[in-house]
Parts: C-alpha cells; structure tokens; sequence
C-alpha cells in the first residue's frame, strides 16, 4: 500500500504557510515525532482549561486554541517526516497513539464542562472507535478510510465553533448550551462514521479476490 493512500486528504497541506513552515522546521533539530508529542501537549492545556475552569469563556476560548494548536501540530509532523525527509521506523505509532489521546482528552475534559461527563466519554469512544476502524483497514491491505461525517478534522471543527459559542454565549446569556451540544453532534456523527466505515470495509473485503 502506498504512504500516499495511508495520508489523510487534506487541502491545508498544500497551503503556502503550512510548507513553509514545515520547510523551516524540516531544517532544524526538530523531529516529526516531537512535533506529535506536541500535539498531545496542546490538547491536555485544553482539556485542562475546561476541567479548571469549565464554561467560564477564558476557558473556552483557551481550549479553541489549543484544538487549532493540537491540529496544526497534526499537520506539520506528517509534513515534516514525508516532505522533509525526516520520517522514522517508529513514525507510525506517534502518527496515531498521541491522536488518540489528544482527541480523549479534550472531548472528555468538554463533557465534564458541560456538566455531561457521560456525553464526553462517549464521543471518546466513538472517536477513538473511528480511528480503529480506518487503522483496521490499513491492516488489513485495504486504504485507510478517511471518511466521515465525523473524522478527526470535523470533530476538531465542531469542538472549536462551540468552544467560541459557549464564550460568547456565557457573557451575553449566561447559558452553557452550546458545548452540550456539539458534543451530541460529534457524538451521534462518530456513531455515524464507525456505521459508514464498517459497511465500506465489509464491502471492500466482499470485493477482494480470495486467494
């Protein structure tokens, strides 16, 4: 299977910004690796910020940034070991394990914010379930399936836009929907996802010559 088949689409990579950065850090000491280990940092100061200071608009607007932080470090570090030259035998396991901690964290530490704690381990789950699914596919010899309609990058999305609701929402009306509700979206979407992929992967098998 070819790396470009196991990459996640993704437009940013071709931006002006993203290459050039990736191009600066490609020429440093910095490892892809770090920069995944990075990723997981910025997620937990997010998560930490909605578990210390729950929908208090500070917090949320501090956990919208670390999620855009946690996502261009998930750009970069792929960038920066492809296109820089600089991948590693072990690549692959930083390429997914912080991930799915990152996205743990910070959908967890949501619901504990928003007063659903069960809500935000649930969307863990299913989030971490989706990644399963498409790793279970490479593993099997098929391309990974980066479908959604909840994959990691809309997620990410859909978590950012509330946190920057809630904040606004907070200081004009002093209601805490806005989380509780993106984290049913990104929960019932994931549900969605996992459905959508398993049904993609059985059909695929389906078609494959038996040897």
């Amino acid at each position: 299977m070819s790396e470009a088949a196991n990459r996640r689409p993704l437009k940013s990579r071709s931006s002006g910004w993203a290459r050039s950065l990736a191009a600066a850090l490609a020429r440093t000491a910095v490892t892809p690796n770090q920069i995944s280990v990075a990723s997981v940092v910025f997620a937990a100061a997010g998560a930490a910020a909605l578990v210390g200071g729950g929908a208090a608009p500070w917090a949320l607007l501090v956990c919208a940034a670390c999620v855009q932080l946690r996502l261009v470090c998930n750009l970069l570090d792929g960038m920066v070991a492809v296109e820089g030259g600089k991948g590693s035998a072990v690549g692959g396991l930083y390429n997914e394990i912080p991930d799915r901690l990152a996205d743990a964290a910070l959908l967890v530490a949501a619901g504990y914010a928003a007063a659903v704690p069960w809500l935000g381990w649930c969307g863990a789950l299913l989030a971490v379930s989706t990644a399963y699914l498409r790793a279970l596919g490479g593993a099997l010899g098929l391309p990974q399936d980066f479908r959604g309609p909840m994959a990691k990058q809309q997620r990410m999305a859909v978590l950012t836009v509330a946190c920057v609701l809630g904040a606004a929402e907070t200081l004009l009306w002093h209601s805490h929907y806005a989380l509780s509700a993106a984290l049913w979206v990104i929960a019932v979407g994931a549900l969605i996802t996992c459905v959508a992929r398993t049904r993609a992967l059985a059909h695929a098998l389906r078609a494959r010559p038996r040897p």
